[in-house]
C-alpha cells in the first residue's frame, strides 16, 4: 500500500519488516539478497540500456516529440530519425543541456516535433547509437487507455475474475466472499474495542500489492476514475468512455463501462459507512484488512487471515463525502436511485464529519496494512464541500468553500493525504459551480499558475518531469503522473497547446524517456517492468503465477530506499535512478490503485483525437420567444464547440420594436464552460399601444460564428398563445431536502412538434443540481428545460420525458403552470 509523500513513509512498512510477513513467506530472489558491489548500480544500467531516451510506446503526431541523449559532449550532436525501412526522415542538431541534478547524467536534447509523419518502427540515432523503436500514431494511446483501467476490474476483490476478459493466466476465483479457506468480508468484525458488531464490507479494489482496502486511497483513486469521464464529456469524447470499450462484465448494460468500473469501488465506500443507530453514525470506518501482514504470494481466495474493521475516521468519512457527492452528480442520468443513494450518503458522511471533526487515524496502526494516518484533515473538508457544492448548488456549501483558508491558497500537489487540489479542479471545471465570477477565475488561476509551475521545473531537466530533484519519493510515478493531470486541467482551461504538451511529456518519462531507460508500465516498451510488488501477480517467486498484467504502474525511484532490496542494490543512486524492477522491492516497485488512477486518466486524455481546430457557432435556445410586455423572458446562450480560447460573446437587438431589450452583458466562454447554456434577459417594456411587436437580436464576436434570435412582445390586452401540448410534472422521490422528478411533455395537436423548450416557475426554494434526457438550466425561480435532440421531434399524441434532482427547504409544490416553445401549456 502506497505511503504518503512524507518521511512518515517508513513507518508503514515497519510492522512488515519487523515480523518479517511479507519477505519470509514467499522468499526474496537471489539478487533481492546479494548485495551489489560498489559501483555496481551504474554498470548495470549501461550494459543494460541505451543513451538514446525516448518514450517506448511513440508520439502522436501532433504532439511534441523530444528524446533525452545520455551524453557528455559539450558540442550539439547530429541526429536522424529514421522509419523502419531505415530511411531518414527527419534530422538535425541536439541541444547540450549538460549536468541533470535528478539523473547525476550528462544530457542532449533532441527535438524533431517539425515531423509529423505517422508509422511504426521508428529509431532514433545520435553518435551511431540507436533508442528503441517507438510509433507515431494517432491510436498511440488506445490500447493503454483500456489496459490501465482493466487493472482495476483484475484487483476486484468479491467478484471471480474471468479470464475470457483479463486475460489467459489472470482468471481467478472470487477472493474474500467468506469461502473458505476465506474468513471473507462479508461479516468482519472491529479490532477489540471499535465496535461490538459486524459490516459487510465486501467488494471494492484491493488496494495495492497487498489485499487491504483503505477508505482514503480509495476515494482519490475512484474520484480521479469518475473525474476522467466528467472531463471527456466536457470535451465531447466521452464515447471513447462508454458502454462496452472496457473488459468488464457489465459491458452492454446501457452505462458508461468506466462507470460501471468505478461502481465496484463506489458500493464498497458506501458500505464502509457506519449504520444508523450505531455509535458515530455516519462516519466511514477507516479500513479493512487481514490482522497480520498477509504473505508474499497469496492468492486472494487463498488468505486463511482473519479480517479486521478499523475505527471510523474523519479522513475516511471526507472521502466518502467527495466521492458520494461527485457520483450523484455522475451517475444521475444512467441510475437515479444510484445517484440518490450516494447523495444521501454524502450529506450523512459531511454532518458526521463536521459532528467528529477530529477523529484522526493514528499512525501505530500499521499491523497487517498501512496506517495511511492523517494530522490535517482540513484539505477533505475543502473538497468535500468543494464536491457538495458543484453537486446540490447549496449555500451551505458554498460557505464552507469560501471560508475554507485552502481557498485563497496555491493549488498544491495532491495525493490521497493531500486533496485540495481535487477540490479546486471541481470547482474550476463543472459548468454550473453557483461562485462568483470572479472567485471562479481566480480558482482557475490557482490552477493554471501551478501547471506553470511545473513546467518551469519540466524545463530545467534533461529529462522534463514535473517533479524536482527532491521529489523522489515513495510513489514518485504518482505524483509525476498527478502533476500532469493538473497540465492537462490547464490546458482544458485555457486551450493552451503548452500545458497538453506538459502533460504528454510526463507520460514520455513515465514511458521510457528518463534516467533508467525504463518504461515503468507493463506491457508497454521495449524495456518494461514486470516485476512489481504483488501477492497474486508474483511470477518472480512462484513461476505457477503471473507477471503483472499489461498496463500496471510501478510506484517508481525512490530515494529514501525503504526496503532491503533497495538498500541492498540501490546504495548511492542518484534520486531519479533508485529503481529496481524486484518483487520484494515494495517501495520502488509496488502497485496501488491510486497510481493507476491518474495513468488512467492520462491516457484517455492522451488518446483522445483531437480534430482540426474550428470556428465554433452561437446556439441560442429558444430560437423565438414571447416577452409579455413589463417582463421578461430569458434564452440560453452557448457554443457548438469548444473555442481554441476564450471568446466574448455579445447579445444586441439588430432590428424591431425598441420596447425589446437586453442587458449589455459579455457572455465568456472558454474551453471548460463552452457547452453551458448561459441565461440572457430579453425585456419587454410598458407601453400603452396594444401592439405586439417584435425584435431581431444578434449574437456573436470575434473567433465564433454568430446567430440571431427573435423576440415577440406579449401585450397587456391581448391573450397569451396556447399550444396544442399538456405537461405532467410527477414526484418520483423525495427526501428530507431533495427530491428527484420526472416532467413528461405530450404533443396534443396535430402536427409534428419538431423540438420543444419547456419553460415554468417554481412556487419555492427548489434548485435543480442535475439533470438527465434534457438540458436544464435554472436562473432564480425560473427554469428552461431544451429536449436532448433524440426526444425532440414529437409526433401527434407522442410524449418527451426527461427528470431532474433537486434540493428544497419547506414546501415542495408542483408549478402552476408550463409553457412549451414560449407558449402556455396544459
Amino acid at each position: 500500500m502506497p505511503p504518503a509523500p512524507s518521511v512518515r513513509r517508513v513507518s508503514r512498512r515497519a510492522a512488515a519488516l519487523l515480523t518479517g510477513l511479507a519477505l519470509a513467506a514467499g522468499g526474496l530472489t537471489a539478487t533481492a539478497l546479494t548485495a551489489a558491489p560498489a559501483g555496481a548500480v551504474g554498470s548495470v544500467a549501461a550494459a543494460a540500456d541505451v543513451p538514446v531516451r525516448v518514450n517506448q510506446l511513440g508520439y502522436l503526431p501532433d504532439g511534441p516529440k523530444r528524446a533525452t541523449v545520455v551524453s557528455s559532449a559539450t558540442a550539439p550532436l547530429a541526429w536522424q530519425l529514421r522509419d523502419a525501412g531505415g530511411t531518414v526522415v527527419a534530422s538535425g542538431n541536439s541541444t547540450v543541456r549538460g549536468a541533470d541534478r535528478a539523473s547525476g547524467q550528462s544530457t542532449h536534447l533532441v527535438d524533431f516535433g517539425a515531423y509529423t509523419g505517422t508509422g511504426t518502427g521508428f529509431t532514433l540515432v545520435v553518435g551511431g547509437q540507436a533508442s528503441h523503436p517507438f510509433d507515431i500514431s494517432s491510436a498511440l494511446y488506445d490500447g493503454l487507455r483500456a489496459d490501465s483501467m482493466s487493472f482495476f476490474y483484475q484487483q476486484r476483490s468479491g467478484i471471480a475474475i474471468d479470464a475470457a476478459l483479463a486475460g489467459s493466466g489472470y482468471g481467478r476465483p472470487a477472493g474474500h466472499l467468506g469461502v473458505a479457506p476465506n474468513k471473507g468480508d462479508t461479516g468482519v468484525p472491529c479490532q477489540a474495542g471499535v465496535c461490538d458488531y459486524r459490516q459487510d464490507v465486501r467488494g471494492g479494489w484491493y488496494d495495492a500489492g497487498d489485499q487491504g482496502k483503505y477508505v482514503v486511497n480509495g476515494g482519490i483513486a475512484v474520484w480521479q476514475v469518475v473525474n476522467s469521464f466528467e472531463r471527456a464529456r466536457r470535451a465531447g469524447g466521452e464515447a471513447a468512455l462508454g458502454d462496452s470499450t472496457l473488459r468488464v462484465p457489465e459491458r452492454g448494460n446501457g452505462v458508461p463501462d468506466v462507470l460501471d468500473e468505478a461502481r465496484w469501488e463506489l458500493d464498497f465506500l458506501l458500505r464502509m459507512q457506519v449504520p444508523a443507530g450505531r455509535p458515530m453514525e455516519g462516519m466511514a470506518f477507516h479500513k479493512v484488512h487481514d490482522a497480520q501482514w498477509t504473505a508474499l504470494p497469496t492468492r486472494p481466495e487463498l488468505d486463511d487471515q482473519q479480517r479486521e474493521l478499523h475505527k471510523p475516521s474523519t479522513a475516511a468519512t471526507l472521502n466518502l463525502a467527495a466521492t458520494a457527492a461527485q457520483c450523484a452528480r455522475v451517475y444521475a442520468p444512467y441510475d437515479a436511485a444510484f445517484a440518490s443513494r450516494c447523495l444521501d450518503a454524502a450529506r450523512r458522511a459531511w454532518a458526521a464529519a463536521r459532528a467528529n471533526p477530529n477523529v484522526l487515524a493514528p499512525g501505530t496502526d500499521s499491523t497487517g496494512g498501512g496506517a495511511y494516518e492523517d494530522a490535517d484533515v482540513s484539505d477533505e473538508f475543502y473538497w468535500a464541500a468543494a464536491e457538495l457544492l458543484a453537486t446540490t448548488g447549496e449555500s451551505q456549501f458554498r460557505d464552507a468553500v469560501t471560508s475554507s483558508p485552502l481557498h485563497a491558497k496555491p493549488a498544491d500537489a495532491f495525493w490521497w493525504g493531500g486533496t485540495a487540489t481535487l477540490g479546486r479542479i471541481t470547482l474550476a471545471t463543472v459548468p454550473g459551480v453557483p461562485l462568483a465570477a470572479d472567485d471562479l477565475a481566480r480558482v482557475r488561476g490557482l490552477l493554471t499558475t501551478a501547471a506553470d509551475g511545473y513546467l518551469s521545473t519540466m524545463a530545467g531537466q534533461g529529462y522534463a518531469v514535473p517533479i524536482p530533484a527532491d521529489g523522489y519519493v515513495w510513489g514518485s510515478n504518482s505524483q509525476v503522473a498527478n502533476n500532469a493531470v493538473v497540465l492537462a486541467v490547464a490546458f482544458e482551461l485555457t486551450g493552451a497547446q503548452r500545458y497538453r504538451a506538459g502533460a504528454l511529456e510526463s507520460l514520455d518519462y513515465l514511458l521510457g524517456r528518463n534516467a533508467l531507460d525504463r518504461s515503468y508500465v507493463t506491457g508497454y516498451g521495449e524495456r518494461a517492468s514486470e516485476n512489481q510488488h504483488h501477492r497474486f501477480w508474483a511470477h518472480q517467486n512462484d513461476a505457477s503465477l503471473p507477471h503483472p498484467p499489461a498496463g500496471s504502474f510501478a510506484g517508481g525511484p525512490n530515494a529514501g530506499l525503504e526496503d532491503p532490496v533497495a538498500k541492498a542494490q540501490l546504495a548511492g543512486c542518484a534520486p531519479a535512478a533508485c529503481y529496481v524492477d524486484d518483487i520484494g522491492s515494495y517501495s520502488t516497485n509496488e502497485v496501488a490503485i491510486n497510481w493507476n488512477a491518474p495513468l488512467a486518466w492520462l491516457a484517455a486524455f492522451a488518446a483522445e483525437r483531437k480534430a482540426a481546430p474550428v470556428t465554433p457557432s452561437v446556439q441560442v435556445t429558444p430560437s423565438a420567444v414571447s416577452v409579455a410586455e413589463g417582463g421578461s423572458a430569458t434564452v440560453g446562450v452557448r457554443l457548438s464547440a469548444a473555442p481554441a480560447q476564450g471568446v466574448t460573446v455579445t447579445v444586441a437587438r439588430a432590428s424591431g420594436d425598441t420596447d425589446l431589450s437586453v442587458p449589455g452583458t459579455a457572455l465568456v466562454f472558454t474551453a471548460a464552460n463552452w457547452s453551458t447554456p448561459q441565461q440572457v434577459a430579453v425585456s419587454a417594456a410598458q407601453d400603452a399601444d396594444a401592439a405586439a411587436g417584435s425584435a431581431v437580436f444578434s449574437v456573436g464576436g470575434s473567433g465564433v460564428q454568430g446567430t440571431t434570435f427573435t423576440a415577440t412582445e406579449v401585450d397587456d390586452d391581448s391573450a397569451p398563445p396556447a399550444a396544442s401540448c399538456a405537461v405532467v410534472y410527477k414526484v418520483e422521490n423525495a427526501w428530507g431536502n431533495g427530491f428527484t422528478a420526472t416532467v413528461t411533455v405530450k404533443n396534443t395537436g396535430t402536427t409534428t412538434m419538431s423540438g420543444w423548450t419547456l419553460g415554468w416557475a417554481f412556487a419555492g426554494d427548489q434548485r435543480i443540481s442535475n439533470a438527465w434526457n434534457a438540458t436544464v438550466t435554472q436562473s432564480g425561480s425560473a427554469v428552461t428545460a431544451r429536449d436532448a435532440g433524440w426526444n425532440g421531434t414529437l409526433a401527434p399524441g407522442a410524449s418527451g420525458s426527461f427528470g431532474f434532482q433537486a434540493t428544497y427547504s419547506g414546501a415542495n409544490p408542483v408549478p402552476a403552470s408550463f409553457t412549451v416553445n414560449g407558449a402556455v401549456c396544459a
